[in-house]
């Protein structure tokens, strides 16, 4: 299974959430280069349609928080271009808190609800356009706080594990349906999502990532064919899938779970 299945050549469609800004729009633009139709959903109206102008695509406002906003870009995508080759769940945010026993409630749920909820509605919208378009491909955006702690931010480092653990469980249950799952596990990148950490980046003199490089990983993802990969992206490196250590079995040589459940 390609991850360009169901559509021809320059016809394939694709979704890009949190597509106004960032790496969703490089990711937008570089769909675009490659004859991808592109519906750009985001919550923020006006950079939103300025994003889907750019590529003469179609702007759908969208809060991933709420599982029938994934519904109706979906929808958009099917009604407008005939289909839905691959969506791109990027939408994320942080809490900005090291603490978990001060932190506000209210950014917890919202960075769950974009970060994570986000994923798993933006996929449950997505897997039966997939499948009436016989195959395609779902990325998430994860991080390197999805495979590593990163202290300064727990919540973070707990819905970005929670992605790549969802999108390697979900790949297994739809690699026969030819719909591949991955997802991306970027370093720290020069985008919104970091403001005005980036001076502190540059005056300790570390790399960042910019969202063009991060889109580069991201079609290279896409275009691999591979599923359940979690895509590690870092300065001056090539994208690569990483290397998951596998978890000791149990004593005696009985099935692994995975047989248990689908045997």
């Amino acid at each position: 299974m390609t991850a360009v299945a169901g559509g021809a050549a320059g016809s394939r469609v694709a979704l890009v959430t949190g597509g106004a800004s960032g790496i969703g729009l490089a990711v937008v633009r570089r769909l675009a280069v490659e004859g991808y139709r592109v519906v750009v959903a985001d919550l923020d109206e006006t950079a939103g349609e300025a994003a889907a102008a750019e590529v003469d695509g179609r702007f759908q406002r969208t809060d991933v928080r709420d599982p029938e906003a994934s519904l109706a870009a979906v929808s958009l995508a099917e009604k407008a271009y005939g289909g839905l080759d691959l969506i791109f769940l990027n939408a994320g945010v942080t809490t900005g808190t090291a603490h978990v026993e001060t932190m506000d409630i209210a950014a917890y749920r919202t960075a769950m609800g974009v970060n994570l909820d986000g994923v798993i509605f933006g996929a449950r919208a997505a897997i039966p356009a997939l499948r009436r378009r016989g195959g395609g491909t779902i990325l998430a955006t994860a991080s390197l706080a999805g495979l590593t702690p990163m202290p300064h931010d727990p919540v973070y480092t707990a819905n970005k594990h929670a992605v790549v653990g969802f999108t390697r469980a979900l790949a297994q249950q739809l690699e026969p349906e030819g719909i591949t799952v991955s997802c991306i596990c970027p370093g720290f990148a020069e985008t919104p999502l970091i403001g005005a950490e980036v001076a502190r980046f540059r005056t300790a003199e570390f790399p960042l990532l910019t969202a063009n490089e991060v889109a580069d990983a991201v079609l290279v993802a896409a275009h691999s064919g591979g599923t359940g990969e979690a895509w590690v992206v870092q300065p001056g490196r090539q994208p690569q899938p990483y290397r998951f250590r596998g978890v000791p079995g149990v004593a005696g040589g009985q099935a692994p779970p995975e047989e248990i459940f689908t045997g």
